[in-house]
């Protein structure tokens, strides 16, 4: 396979059933683009996504696999990163699916807006029928923006990456969250520190399937933990100095407990006033409160860790 201009990568990681949905609709928009290629980043021990990808292989299909069996979502990104040989990599989870004209979407928003990188929005579906406590909370609901605001940082769900931006400014996956959420966030926030610009692409939106599993109380809240877990993290691991670090635990802290009580106070009257969507984002903002003060003291949530 000659050097590719474009490559999207899809992390994978034990998700074969997911990984063989996502890869055909993936490649159908790929092989418009001619310089394209999806390279395959198997973060499996061993290459258990392997047998997917050479079927398509053998069909003629534009596809690279390599395996990264060092564990830990941070050496999957990296990898991805080494491997790209063009000037843009667009990172995608291996349970997303892209809209129609989402590729061609992302790479005109890029051509249009220039700048480090184009996000796009990743929209939740759910398998399966929802916890009405879920639904009321909309806790898979994402935030829209018009295209081409520009954000300070960003997930790797959706994101194109311009890599000539990134290899200018040395900005590689932190193997400080090696096991734990943060390093994308980590990422693209020092990488708009540094002078990147993210510029937001409504119209390149991927559907995130989300299995009946996951789409319960008790992953809601440990999710919500986490992200507030790795904020403050990322803020404190960022930092310049070691007394600036202990600012910015005390700020996270702080930011915490107000949050924890917050959150307690409008699940109590959503309780009350029997309005369960209150309710539910009051639980979800206590929990992600607990999280940072947490982080604050240290404390680090293992979401990777095998």
């Amino acid at each position: 396979m000659t050097a590719a201009r474009i490559t999207v990568g899809i992390l994978t990681f034990r998700r074969p059933e997911g990984l063989a949905s996502t890869l055909p609709l993936v490649l159908e928009q790929v092989a418009q683009v001619p310089g394209a290629e999806v390279l395959v980043v198997d973060n499996d021990s061993e290459p258990s996504a392997r047998d997917v990808v050479d079927r398509l292989r053998e069909a003629g299909d534009p596809v690279r696999y390599v395996h990264e069996p060092e564990p830990g979502i941070v050496a999957g990104r990296n990898r991805a990163l080494d491997e790209a040989t063009g000037d843009v990599l667009i990172f995608l989870d291996d349970d997303e699916r892209p809209s129609p004209g989402w590729l061609d979407a992302m790479l005109g928003a890029h051509e249009r807006f220039g700048g480090a990188g184009v996000v796009g929005p990743v929209l939740g579906e759910i398998e399966g029928e929802l916890d009405p406590w879920i639904a009321a909370g909309r806790f898979f609901e994402r935030k829209r923006y018009p295209t081409g605001t520009v954000l300070p940082l960003a997930g790797t769900g959706n994101l194109l990456l311009d890599l000539p931006s990134v290899r200018e400014h040395g900005t590689r996956f932190d193997d400080a969250f090696r096991v734990s959420g943060g390093s994308d966030t980590a990422f693209t926030s020092e990488l708009t520190a540094a002078g990147g610009r993210l510029f937001w692409c409504d119209e390149a939106a991927v559907l995130d399937v989300v299995p009946a599993e996951r789409a319960t109380r008790r992953w809601v809240l440990r999710r919500a933990f986490r992200s507030g877990n790795s904020r403050v993290r990322v803020a404190v691991h960022q930092a310049p100095s070691t007394v600036a670090q202990l600012g910015r635990r005390a700020r996270g802290a702080s930011a915490g407990v107000v949050r924890i009580g917050g959150g307690a106070l409008r699940a109590a009257v959503g309780t009350v006033a029997r309005r369960p969507g209150h309710q539910a984002r009051g639980v979800r903002t206590a929990a992600r409160g607990a999280g940072m003060v947490a982080a604050a003291f240290g404390g680090v949530y293992e979401e990777y860790r095998r």
